[in-house]
């Protein structure tokens, strides 16, 4: 699980075997867990963060949207 960068309290990473699905963004801080969607940005899966963390979080994503789908790309070859 190849970490593309940390925020704040936040692990933003990839899963190496899922290279056939759009491209995304998991992330984690403590036992919860997002996805998110790079292209256009939107959220796949919450796993217990409140509305207002996701909005945190959806910024993050937002605002380094360019270099994590340059990162993926470049992990996954495509």
């Amino acid at each position: 699980m190849p970490t593309a960068m940390r925020s704040g309290p936040y692990r933003l990473y990839f899963y190496s075997n899922e290279r056939r699905e759009p491209a995304h963004i998991h992330v984690d801080r403590d036992e919860d867990s997002a996805k998110f969607w790079l292209d256009p940005v939107s959220l796949a899966r919450n796993l217990g963060f409140s509305p207002r963390e996701l909005g945190t979080i959806e910024a993050i994503v937002l605002g380094n949207q360019g270099a994590l789908l340059e990162a993926w790309h470049e992990f996954h070859g495509a």
